[in-house]
């Protein structure tokens, strides 16, 4: 009989992950960035790897790097745009899969500078591509997702939200538009849905999980090359490295998302998965919810608003 040393879960080690095989994953914006490298070390791990991009000729690079990396990947691309509805909701028309056992929600766009802008439908293109895109795509893949037993969907937020509280009179910034604050609460809006997302599947007693996840700070100057990403002059490198000592590059932020998916020992509820060191850098580890993460009250009307300016409500 073997002993209780040999029937526990080995500890996890972001750099022997566990396989894969026979898994599928969508990663939103997988061509680039943190969602890249969640997508290169999930095919290392024998996933079957989506890329959600808008992009076909970087999505294509991107599918060649991890290629090159990973020999015998089973990586394939999704046009999306979260920006578009018809796009977010033709999505999984144009999987074509019986199974999904994980969407990673990842991509994000931010703007340093105004003008305040809108998609098509009027709504502030940060919070409609950061907020509301994710949440007419967990809508659209629910029946896939419920499915798929044990199915997960990660939701990666941002320590700028960290500071930053909602206005729902003004979720859009349509009367105080400062680019950084929106993007931050973009990404507050994005967290508050996976915390309300989680309460929801409880109730319904569905085996998805939503996890919530956050990279710490990550930098262009300390994340691996890549052929088909920016490369940072030698000189911008060198003058980050000090900055190695409190955050990481892009490859390591990838990890809290990567274990989401993979660890079988990460369960859905009121918490946070990040960087172990001052919830920057290191290797992930589940963290209390931010105090205003947990306020019911605020999700549930996000919740509202969101299901009214989508015309969406994901229900497992």
């Amino acid at each position: 009989m073997p002993s209780s040393s040999t029937l526990r879960t080995p500890p996890w080690d972001v750099h022997r992950l566990p396989r894969a095989d026979g898994r599928v994953v969508l990663v939103t914006g997988g061509n680039a960035g943190i969602g890249y490298f969640v997508a290169e070390q999930l095919a290392g791990a024998g996933a079957v790897v989506v890329l959600g991009s808008r992009d076909r000729a970087k999505a294509g690079a991107a599918m060649a790097s991890i290629g090159a990396r990973v020999p015998g990947a089973r990586v394939r691309h999704l046009p999306l745009d979260l920006a578009d509805p018809a796009s977010v909701a033709a999505a999984p028309h144009a999987l074509t899969l019986e199974r999904l056992d994980a969407v990673v929600h990842n991509a994000g766009i931010a703007f340093d500078h105004p003008p305040r802008r809108t998609d098509a439908h009027g709504h502030e293109l940060m919070f409609a591509t950061n907020h509301l895109g994710h949440f007419a795509l967990t809508h659209h893949l629910a029946p896939l997702l419920q499915a798929t037993p044990g199915s997960r969907v990660v939701t990666t937020g941002s320590f700028a939200a960290k500071s930053e509280r909602l206005d729902l009179a003004d979720l859009q910034s349509a009367r105080d538009y400062r680019p950084k604050r929106a993007y931050a609460r973009s990404k507050l809006a994005q967290m508050l849905f996976a915390v309300e997302l989680d309460r929801r599947l409880h109730a319904a007693g569905s085996t998805t999980l939503s996890i919530l996840v956050h990279p710490g700070g990550a930098l262009d100057a300390l994340t691996p090359a890549r052929p088909h990403l920016p490369a940072p002059a030698t000189g911008r490198r060198l003058a980050h490295l000090p900055l190695a000592l409190a955050v990481q590059g892009k490859d390591a932020a990838a990890w809290p998302a990567v274990r989401a998916v993979l660890d079988p020992g990460v369960r859905g509820g009121p918490v946070l998965w990040g960087p172990r060191a001052f919830g920057l850098r290191g290797e992930p580890r589940p963290e209390p919810l931010w105090e205003h993460l947990a306020d019911p009250v605020t999700a549930a009307r996000l919740w509202e608003a969101s299901r009214e300016l989508t015309g969406c409500e994901p229900v497992f």
